[in-house]
């Protein structure tokens, strides 16, 4: 006996004979009828993409199959597999190795350490460790930042500036001719203040700055006989001062002035500041004659009280 011929007498089973099988009448095919039916709704907007198929069974059977989606009624039923394993192409043949690799990683290929905005590690961890890290994170941002191209972060650039029109100013010039203005500006108001102000006030405050600056050099206490006093007061003039008419100065009467310039030399009316008339007054008082109502005014109000006081007393 052969090793063929015990092995398939110990430990195999003999097919049984086709005798014993009920012959199967074999079903004539039809050619002209489709092995399925699509039933397409005319309705349909687009939105719903089921199709149904009416199809005979894979074994011969004859029973209709609903399919719909590409899922039949008969799944369970299926003697065979339709699963295909997808296979990457070309376009994703860079994602799919990537994907592979992160595979492995989490597989035990190596931790991956995720590091935040802030510089600390993402996960479970001490203080120490955290204030480390944003330690590090910090000294390194700062050793970028000086090792940095000062005209790439735009360090010591000049500022620009720009008018309403968005012209560029130099703000140098700008503040010069500011200041420039101003102190013309001030000049001017000075000017005009100096021109509202008479000779005799300008020379009067000249004066006092020489009296204030030789101050220092005198006796603090000045007594009847003091010259320079004395002389002062005698060239003071009075328009009430009774002696005036036999006043002489350098010989005549009314010569010049403080200004050194010639003034009147004869009567004229008195007025309020005591100035003189020049010397080419003709003696006519073109005046609206308000300073001879404005002395008589003062002079009835100053009589009136001397009539009060008299009153009181004599009652």
């Amino acid at each position: 006996m052969s090793l063929a011929d015990y092995l398939a007498k110990n430990y195999l089973t003999a097919d049984p004979t086709h005798s014993d099988k009920k012959k199967k009448k074999k079903r004539k095919k039809d050619s002209s009828v489709s092995s399925g039916i699509i039933i397409a709704d005319d309705d349909a907007l687009g939105w719903d993409t089921t199709t149904t198929t009416i199809s005979k069974d894979k074994n011969g059977d004859g029973e209709a199959l609903i399919v719909r989606d590409g899922h039949t009624s008969d799944f369970r039923k299926t003697k065979f597999s339709n699963w295909t394993t997808p296979t990457p192409t070309s376009a994703n043949a860079d994602d799919h190795g990537a994907a592979e690799a992160a595979a492995e990683e989490d597989n035990g290929g190596g931790a991956t350490v995720v590091t935040m905005s802030s510089g600390a590690h993402a996960g479970l961890q001490t203080g120490k460790q955290v204030a480390a890290a944003l330690a590090k994170k910090r000294a390194a941002d700062i050793a970028a930042f000086k090792s940095a191209d000062p005209a790439a972060s735009g360090k010591g650039q000049e500022t620009i500036y720009r008018d309403a029109s968005g012209r560029i100013v130099n703000i140098a010039i700008a503040r010069a001719e500011a200041r420039r203005a101003l102190e013309e500006e001030a000049a001017k108001q000075a000017k005009q203040k100096e021109m509202r102000r008479g000779e005799v006030q300008i020379l009067e405050a000249e004066q006092r700055r020489r009296d204030l600056g030789d101050a220092r050099f005198k006796d603090l206490a000045r007594y009847k006989d003091d010259v320079e006093m004395n002389e002062e007061l005698k060239a003071k003039q009075r328009w009430d001062d009774p002696a005036m008419a036999w006043l002489r100065k350098d010989g005549k009467a009314g010569v010049s002035s403080t200004t050194g310039r010639k003034l009147y030399d004869g009567p004229w009316m008195p007025n309020r500041y005591g100035i003189r008339p020049g010397g080419r007054w003709d003696g006519v008082d073109r005046g609206n004659g308000f300073e001879k109502k404005w002395f008589e005014a003062r002079g009835k109000r100053e009589a009136r009280k001397d009539l009060e006081y008299q009153w009181e007393m004599d009652e």
